[in-house]
């Protein structure tokens, strides 16, 4: 398995992160996306991907909670990192929007998940999307690089048929289902199946936050993939091992991560 976003460079594993990644380990993950969310966090990121070379990967962006007014020179800063020699970022993430607890700085956020947009076709490296009560305005600025785009993750899916339905016209694009999908109330294990092929998901975690069941309310770790491989082999109706195999396959197609 592959756990393609989790924020493992977190303070919340500073005390036993080489344990949790012999969890990760034994439990089957054989490679893990480490996102940046702002400036200070790049060089956990790559302190992280360093230390467990082609096992952790980095990403590096600007998360939309953390965009605020100064947010263009925040993107001077972050931009350099992509040439640096050393660990090559797969991908430009955890990008996006998000509304959900304020607008206060929505046109930066606009703005800002555009420019960085831009840095995925001139890169040429996949985006790593975090959307949040923004969809809409999300699909009209990537419709406009549609074309040039060279694909990604829309991460931590959690909408219905349609909103699945629009997000799946971006046809570089796979959608990343984590513990949402193994609550009591979701409707993923309903919706994926009938609208979203298997060769459409990757999985993923977002440790330390949204532990799947029967670890929820836990600190979550990528171990507890394993628990969402489980339920999409439920939902799908198929074996583990086909799911397993298909997301993998996913990733090294989307995120170049080749395990």
């Amino acid at each position: 398995m592959i756990d393609t976003h989790c924020h493992i460079d977190g303070e919340e594993f500073v005390e036993d992160i080489d344990e949790v990644i012999v969890r990760a380990r034994e439990a089957g993950v054989q490679a893990i996306g480490v996102p940046g969310i702002n400036l200070q966090s790049l060089d956990t990121v790559i302190s992280v991907c360093k230390r467990y070379p082609n096992y952790c990967y980095p990403m590096l962006g600007l998360h939309p909670e953390d965009v605020k007014a100064d947010w263009q020179e925040v993107l001077d800063q972050i931009k350099p990192y992509f040439q640096q020699d050393g660990v090559k970022p797969i991908a430009v993430g955890e990008v996006g929007l998000d509304f959900y607890w304020s607008r206060e700085f929505e046109q930066e956020q606009l703005l800002a998940f555009e420019e960085q947009v831009k840095w995925s076709v001139e890169l040429q490296l996949p985006l790593m999307i975090h959307c949040r009560k923004a969809q809409n305005e999300m699909v009209t600025i990537l419709k406009r690089y549609k074309d040039q785009l060279p694909g990604g993750v829309f991460h931590c899916f959690t909408g219905n048929e349609l909103e699945a339905k629009e997000l799946l016209q971006f046809d570089r694009f796979v959608l990343g289902i984590g513990g949402v999908s193994t609550f009591k109330k979701s409707h993923l294990p309903e919706v994926l199946p009938a609208v979203v092929p298997l060769d459409r998901l990757v999985l993923e975690t977002d440790a330390p936050y949204m532990a799947p069941v029967p670890k929820r309310g836990e600190r979550n770790e990528p171990a507890f993939v394993a628990y969402v491989l489980k339920k999409l082999a439920e939902a799908y109706q198929v074996s583990e091992e086909e799911v397993e195999t298909a997301t993998n396959e996913n990733c090294r197609r989307v995120l170049k991560i080749n395990v």
